[in-house]
């Protein structure tokens, strides 16, 4: 079953549940999928699906740090909220550690050896790890094995 096959059932178990919350976000995820697929005239593919979930997910983020600004806890937790909910649709992701390892390894290949050569780096590195980790974590270790 694919990605957004699964999303779809998720929709209908919330409709059971008449879990409001949850139906919300997973239509939205589902709105966000089909404008894509519209405005991009493409079929999403598993890795789409969760680069849009990605997306998703730091919108919130910065939102949640907008309303925290602006001291409105109650719309920061509903924006929280729906974090959890996109979190369940991305796969396990690397920690801080394995990030660290692998941009280590994708430099070396590289012949990386400076912060010149840091879009190089992250080029390779978003290839190989963008469904996989955080692009901010990624950002954050090419930074510092550049840094060395």
């Amino acid at each position: 079953m694919s990605l957004k096959d699964q999303i779809t059932e998720d929709m209908k178990t919330a409709m059971r549940a008449k879990d409001s919350e949850r139906l919300g976000t997973i239509r939205m995820l589902l709105a966000a999928c089909k404008q894509k697929e519209v405005d991009e005239r493409i079929v999403l593919d598993d890795a789409a699906v969760v680069g849009l979930v990605d997306k998703l997910i730091k919108q919130r983020k910065d939102a949640v740090a907008a309303y925290q600004q602006a001291s409105r806890q109650d719309l920061a937790d509903k924006e929280a909220a729906e974090i959890t909910v996109l979190q369940a649709y991305l796969p396990v992701r690397l920690t801080a550690e394995e990030i660290a390892t692998e941009v280590a390894a994708i430099a070396t290949e590289l012949g990386a050896t400076g912060p010149g050569d840091m879009g190089k780096v992250m080029g390779a590195a978003k290839q190989r790890l963008a469904a996989k980790a955080d692009m901010g974590l990624v950002s954050a270790a090419v930074k510092a094995a550049l840094a060395r």
